[in-house]
């Protein structure tokens, strides 16, 4: 595919000095994800801890974030919610490392996917499918089982460090078709109208640009992505909900009925239902939220007091 991102080549300067910190990294990551899963869940519990006390600030945006969704929440349950949510957060480069390294077979035993009928009907109807992912700690792992049920395309950035970039985009890439560079919208409308399986992230602060204030959760007006509306519009696609959630044996990424009303509602009942279902969702297993992102950091009014304060 003309649009798909070249992968990186590996070069002989990432065995130089300034990588060996990554390499580090990498050794004990692959050491790490070679024990059972319960164990590394245990080491992850252990590393949140420690993110904790390294990274209050990302703690206390978690808190926050909770508190605004769930007004209702006794300071017990919130308190209550943040340390799991941390834990999950630990848990997350441990994951990461698994979706990346860990052999076919292995993903396979600890994967299981929920709600495929969904895809497959769009598929039956020659449709691509808008898959909407929420932004769960465990998305890179769900990432890497979905494709050995459905190969998927979706958007790539890059990181800024090159070794990470090469280590990413291979870590990413073995189960899955291509990804596109996140500002190529032309590609991946072209991809849904060819009948793949698009991944998109539609419930963060992408910035006031392209975006309109809808409410989500217990926040009346939250600068929400005009883009989702944007894809489902102009391809020909069926737009669904897609979440990752963890199991006692491990992972499921879990499919939704198809919300394909969205495209003829206007943008701010669209967009307001869409969140809806997004927070209702987040409600199965709120625990494994991104609630570390500043989801409410642009406000309508740019002169407003922030909410993280």
């Amino acid at each position: 595919m003309a649009a798909a991102i070249k992968a990186p080549e590996f070069k002989l300067a990432y065995l130089g000095p300034s990588y060996w910190g990554v390499w580090l990294g990498v050794i004990l990551l692959n050491l790490i994800i070679l024990l059972p899963l319960p164990v590394i869940r245990f080491i992850g519990r252990g590393a949140g801890r420690l993110i904790a006390l390294l990274a209050p600030k990302r703690a206390k945006i978690a808190r926050r974030n909770i508190e605004l969704c769930y007004p209702h929440l006794t300071e017990a349950e919130i308190d209550k919610l943040v340390k799991e949510n941390v834990a999950r957060t630990g848990m997350a480069l441990f994951e990461t490392a698994m979706g990346w390294w860990w052999p076919q077979w292995r993903i396979k035993r600890h994967f299981v996917v929920e709600g495929y009928e969904h895809v497959e009907a769009a598929v039956a109807q020659g449709k691509g499918v808008f898959g909407m992912a929420l932004h769960n700690m465990n998305l890179e792992f769900a990432c890497r089982g979905l494709g050995y049920t459905h190969p998927s395309i979706a958007f790539y950035r890059k990181h800024n460090n090159p070794l990470m970039d090469y280590l990413q985009y291979h870590g990413r890439n073995r189960s899955n078709k291509y990804m596109i560079h996140k500002r190529n919208a032309k590609a991946l409308l072209a991809a849904m109208n060819e009948k793949e399986l698009c991944l998109y992230l539609p419930d963060q602060d992408y910035g006031r640009a392209q975006s309109i204030f809808v409410p989500f959760g217990g926040v009346k007006d939250t600068a929400t992505t005009t883009a989702t509306l944007m894809f489902i519009r102009r391809s020909d696609c069926v737009p669904m909900l897609i979440t990752s959630q963890y199991t006692a044996r491990g992972y499921k990424v879990k499919f939704y009925p198809p919300l394909e009303n969205l495209a003829d509602m206007e943008d701010d009942a669209a967009l307001t239902l869409l969140n809806e279902h997004i927070a209702t969702i987040i409600k199965e297993q709120p625990e494994s939220y991104l609630w570390m992102h500043k989801r409410f950091k642009t406000r309508p009014d740019p002169e407003s007091p922030s909410l993280y304060n």
